[in-house]
């Protein structure tokens, strides 16, 4: 029987050691990575999809901990939470009493994160939490402290939707890249992984989806090694939940403005 790899080479650090980090077998699934890794899942009116996100996640054996942060929701999300929550021991809970967004929601789990790993699940179902894997390859061979998964790596599947959601995203990645000097295709991805000591050194100011262009520039500056991985996506159309909208565009262009150039 194969054996899993370890959550191992996590106290490599970059700026302290300039050997190369030591190599490790790449894992083929989640099944051949121990638990590692710390979920958190922001929630905001997700009652139909958020206990199917769970279940899925908790199938994964990279998973060690969920930390699920509804934000105020309005429907049924904390009431559904509260039923199935206490069955599983590795489900966190944490609810805000008045809603703040995506980026405050964020920030409350992050600051609960334990595990060596971190990364970003919503509470739809556009990402797919078996590829996790894919993730955390960079990080578990000791190559990248910060991994984003990029919906248009090309080798995915991905659901095709709307195109001027496209448009504004590559317009917005491309002046994110402009301003951090990085190459990234895809900087409004949810799925982005981290160290935990990385993530949790960043203060996160952001309360709505501006917390993607200031996560990125904010990891920029701190000279981390950042990776880029391609996922599968299957987008929801606004009749399916989809949240975000053509004023989160326009607050993302002040977060890469503000984050960037003035501080």
């Amino acid at each position: 029987m194969k054996k899993p790899l370890l959550a191992v080479n996590l106290a490599f650090d970059s700026e302290m050691n300039s050997k190369s980090p030591p190599s490790l077998p790449e894992a083929k699934s989640n099944a051949d990575i121990e638990p590692c890794l710390s979920v958190v899942v922001p929630v905001y009116n997700e009652q139909a999809s958020v206990v199917s996100v769970l279940r899925r996640v908790l199938e994964q054996r990279p998973v060690q901990e969920i930390i699920v942060v509804d934000d105020a929701s309005r429907d049924q999300s904390w009431e559904v939470l509260q039923q199935f929550a206490p069955g599983e021991p590795r489900i966190k809970l944490l609810r805000h009493e008045q809603n703040q967004g995506k980026g405050a929601a964020l920030r409350t789990g992050i600051q609960h994160a334990s595990a060596p790993v971190v990364i970003i699940q919503d509470a739809d179902l556009e990402y797919d939490p078996s590829e996790y894997y894919l993730l955390l390859n960079p990080i578990l061979s000791g190559k990248a402290d910060v991994v984003f998964g990029t919906r248009f790596g090309g080798s995915s599947a991905h659901r095709v939707l709307y195109y001027w959601h496209s448009v504004g995203n590559k317009f917005l990645t491309t002046l994110s890249n402009m301003a951090t000097n990085l190459n990234l295709t895809d900087m409004e991805t949810c799925y982005k992984t981290f160290r935990r000591e990385v993530i949790q050194k960043i203060t996160i100011e952001e309360n709505r989806f501006g917390f993607e262009p200031e996560i990125t520039a904010k990891v920029s500056k701190l000279g981390v090694r950042i990776y880029e991985v391609a996922i599968s996506y299957y987008g929801r159309t606004y009749e399916e939940g989809k949240k975000i909208n053509w004023k989160d565009g326009f607050s993302a262009l002040r977060c890469v403005l503000k984050y960037n150039f003035l501080r």
